[in-house]
C-alpha cells in the first residue's frame, strides 16, 4: 500500500512539472535532424565504401576502429550534456570563462544536443562501422580465403562488442565526469564561435 502511494505521489509530481514546463514537439528540429542525418549518412557511407575496399586490410581495420571510437566519444558527450549541472556553467559564464556560454547553450538544449551527439553521430558511426566491417569481411574472404560464415560472424561480433562495451564504459565515465566533459567540449566548440 505504501509503495502504491509513493508511485501516485511520483505521478502527481511529474504532472505538476509537465504543466510548468509544457513544451511542444519541435517539428523544425525534427526536420533539420532528419535531413542532417540523411546527408551525413550518405557522405560518410560514400567515403567509407569508396575508400575501405581500395585500402589494405590494416588501414581498413584502423578506419573501422576510428568510426567506433568517434561513436563512443560522441555518446560520452551526449550523456555528459544531459547529466551535467547547469548552475556550474552559469557561475563560470558570469566570470567570463571561455566556453562557459557555449556550455550553458548546450545544457539548455540538452535534449537536442544529446540527440545530435548520441543518435545522429553515434548511430551513423555505428552503421558505417558495420558497413566497413562487411567490407573487411569481404577482403578477408577474397584475399585470404577465409570461411565467409565464420569471418562474418567474428567481424560482426568484434565490432558490436567493441561499440557496446565502449559505450557502456563511456556512459559511466560521462555521468561521473559530466561537468568536465561538457566544459572541455564547449571550450573546444567556442573556438568556432565569433
Amino acid at each position: 500500500m505504501k509503495k502504491n502511494n509513493e508511485f501516485k505521489n511520483l505521478v502527481e509530481q511529474t504532472k505538476r512539472r509537465e504543466k510548468i514546463k509544457k513544451e511542444k514537439v519541435d517539428i523544425k528540429w525534427i526536420i533539420i535532424i532528419v535531413i542532417t542525418t540523411f546527408v551525413l549518412s550518405i557522405l560518410l557511407s560514400f567515403i567509407a565504401n569508396s575508400t575501405i575496399p581500395n585500402l589494405s586490410l590494416i588501414i581498413g581495420i584502423i578506419i573501422t576502429f576510428t568510426f567506433i571510437i568517434i561513436g563512443i566519444i560522441f555518446d560520452i558527450i551526449g550523456v555528459s550534456v544531459t547529466s551535467a549541472d547547469e548552475a556550474v556553467f552559469h557561475s563560470m559564464n558570469s566570470r567570463k570563462v571561455k566556453g562557459a556560454n557555449v556550455a550553458v547553450k548546450f545544457k539548455k538544449n540538452a535534449d537536442k544536443t544529446s540527440n545530435f551527439c548520441c543518435d545522429v553521430i553515434g548511430d551513423i558511426c555505428g552503421v558505417i562501422s558495420g558497413a566497413a566491417g562487411t567490407t573487411i569481411c569481404a577482403i578477408l574472404v577474397t584475399k585470404y580465403n577465409t570461411d565467409l560464415l565464420i569471418t562474418g560472424l567474428l567481424t560482426t561480433a568484434i565490432i558490436s562488442s567493441l561499440t557496446i562495451g565502449g559505450k557502456a564504459i563511456g556512459k559511466s565515465f560521462a555521468i561521473n565526469k559530466s561537468d568536465i566533459i561538457l566544459y572541455e567540449f564547449a571550450k573546444f566548440i567556442s573556438n568556432f564561435y565569433h
